[in-house]
C-alpha cells in the first residue's frame, strides 16, 4: 500500500526529497495538495484531504528540515 493522507511523517520526508528548496513556511495549501498527489508512492483519494491534514504535513515537513 502506498502513502495515504494519514501518513503525515512519511509524506513530509518524501516532499523534502522531492522539493528540498521549497519555502515550506509560505507554501500555499493548494500547492502542497498538488505536490502530495504528485508523489509517485501516493495512492489516496484526493478528496480525503482537508486543511487540518495539510497543516499537519506542513508542520511535519518543517520538523524534518530541523533534523
Amino acid at each position: 500500500m502506498g502513502l495515504r493522507w494519514t501518513d503525515v511523517n512519511d509524506i513530509a520526508i518524501a516532499l523534502e526529497d522531492a522539493h528540498p528548496d521549497a519555502d515550506v513556511v509560505n507554501l500555499r495549501f493548494t500547492d502542497l495538495w498538488h505536490w502530495v498527489q504528485a508523489l509517485p508512492e501516493f495512492e489516496d483519494d484526493p478528496e480525503r484531504s482537508n486543511e487540518k491534514i495539510l497543516e499537519a504535513i506542513q508542520m511535519a515537513w518543517l520538523d524534518e528540515r530541523d533534523d
